[in-house]
C-alpha cells in the first residue's frame, strides 16, 4: 500500500511546525512498511483531485494567508471540492481551517474562502484565544481526546448543519463561547490545534492514514501496532498542559 499526500502552500503556510505533521505521517507509514508519496502544490499550481488521498493545509501569517486564499480559490477550489466529495482526507490547521469556510476577516477586509464548510471567521473585541487545549472527538472509532495549542485572533462560528470536530474539555475552541472546536465534513477536518498536532496525538495520525488508504484500496486497513511509549508521553504531557491552563 501507498499513502499519497499533498501539502498545499508548504512554503507560505508553515508557521506552526506544520512540517512536523508531514514528517510524523511519513514515519508512521515507514515503520509499518507502507510506501509514502509526498507532493507539494504552491501558488499557481493546479491540483488533481484523484492523485492524492490526504491533503494537508497549514497556517500562515496574515499577509501570506491573504495571497494563498486568492490563489487557492482560483486554482484549486473546484478540485478540492471534488476531492472532498470523493472521500479524500483533508487536514486543515489554523489558517488553513479558516480557509475552509465561506469567508474570514483580516482587519477590516473580508477574504473569500473555499466554501467547503458552513462556517465564518470574524474579528470581535477581546484578546487572542491562546493556550493549551484539549477536546473530545469521535472519528468513527470511539471517543478520544485531542490535545494541542491554539493561538488565533479570529472567532469561528459554525453554520446550520455544520458538524464540529469536537467539544472543548479545556481551552477556548472556535470562538471561546460555544464550547465547540473545529469542523468535520466527511473526511475533511479543520482545527485550531497545532504545535504540531499529530506528534502529540499519534492515534489521529493513524486514523488519517487508515481513512486515506481506505479511499484508494476500498477498506480500512488494520495498522500494525507500534511501540508508542514516547508518543503516549507526548500526548499526556499536552493533556496535562491543558489541565494546568
Amino acid at each position: 500500500m501507498e499513502l499519497r499526500i499533498v501539502a498545499l502552500y508548504p512554503e507560505q503556510m508553515n508557521i506552526y511546525a506544520d512540517r512536523g505533521n508531514i514528517l510524523f505521517l511519513r514515519r508512521r507509514c515507514e515503520w509499518r512498511g507502507i510506501d509514502f508519496s509526498y507532493a507539494a502544490a504552491g501558488p499557481g499550481q493546479s491540483l488533481d483531485p484523484a492523485a492524492h488521498d490526504l491533503i494537508y493545509v497549514g497556517g500562515g501569517q496574515d499577509r501570506d494567508q491573504r495571497i494563498v486564499a486568492e490563489d487557492m480559490v482560483a486554482t484549486k477550489g473546484a478540485a478540492l471540492a471534488e476531492a472532498v466529495e470523493g472521500s479524500a482526507v483533508v487536514l486543515a490547521v489554523c489558517g488553513g481551517y479558516q480557509l475552509l469556510g465561506h469567508s474570514y476577516q483580516l482587519g477590516d477586509e473580508r477574504i473569500r474562502g473555499l466554501g467547503l464548510a458552513e462556517l465564518e471567521t470574524v474579528r470581535e473585541p477581546g484578546p487572542r484565544l491562546i493556550g493549551n487545549i484539549e477536546i473530545e472527538v469521535d472519528l468513527g472509532d470511539g471517543s478520544r481526546e485531542l490535545a494541542g495549542f491554539e493561538n488565533h485572533g479570529g472567532r469561528t462560528y459554525l453554520g446550520d448543519g455544520a458538524e464540529p470536530l469536537g467539544r472543548v474539555i479545556r481551552g477556548h475552541g472556535n470562538n471561546g463561547t460555544d464550547g465547540l472546536e473545529g469542523v468535520r465534513r466527511a473526511n475533511m477536518i479543520g482545527t485550531y490545534l497545532h504545535g504540531p498536532l499529530l506528534p502529540k496525538n499519534a492515534w489521529l495520525a493513524d486514523r488519517l492514514i487508515q481513512l486515506a488508504l481506505a479511499r484508494r484500496y476500498g477498506a480500512e486497513p488494520e495498522l500494525a501496532p507500534l511501540d508508542d511509549a514516547l508518543e503516549a508521553a507526548a500526548h499526556e504531557s499536552a493533556r496535562q498542559a491543558a489541565l494546568r491552563g
